[in-house]
């Protein structure tokens, strides 16, 4: 039983290593095996997520500016979806059920999801200050 969690703990360490390893060295905008955004290849619009990949190595880099610049939605979103995972991830090795309250709020997801779309509307604008919320590299 005790060697399952270590396996499971050396397991994800490993994963993160290899994710943390690939996203830190290769820019996604200057590598061909990162995918591209679906919805910005089909219809040229920028979806809510477009520019994480790019924000998330500039993050691993240590340009917070430029990672802010790409996707603000997605940094400002990072600690709710860092204790998510890791709550996820407890849950996962130590057979616990925590379940984080605020994920269940009807109030917080109708806020979360409408500040998703609205950015997501607001941010192909291609106007002043909207376009600010445009994926730019800096």
């Amino acid at each position: 039983m005790h060697s399952k969690k270590i396996l499971k703990i050396a397991l994800l360490v490993f994963a993160f290593g290899v994710v943390f390893f690939i996203y830190s060295s290769y820019d996604p905008s200057q590598s061909n095996f990162f995918i591209p955004c679906p919805i910005k290849y089909t219809t040229g619009y920028e979806c809510p997520g477009c520019g994480s990949q790019r924000a998330i190595h500039e993050l691993l880099n240590f340009n917070f500016y430029s990672a802010f610049r790409l996707n603000p939605f997605m940094i400002l979103s990072l600690p709710l979806i860092i204790y998510g995972l890791g709550i996820t991830i407890w849950n996962w090795i130590f057979k616990t059920h925590y379940r984080i309250r605020l994920f269940y709020s009807n109030l917080f997801i109708y806020l979360y999801f409408g500040a998703a779309i609205l950015y997501w509307i607001l941010r192909n604008i291609p106007y002043y200050p909207f376009n600010l919320l445009a994926p730019t590299a800096i």
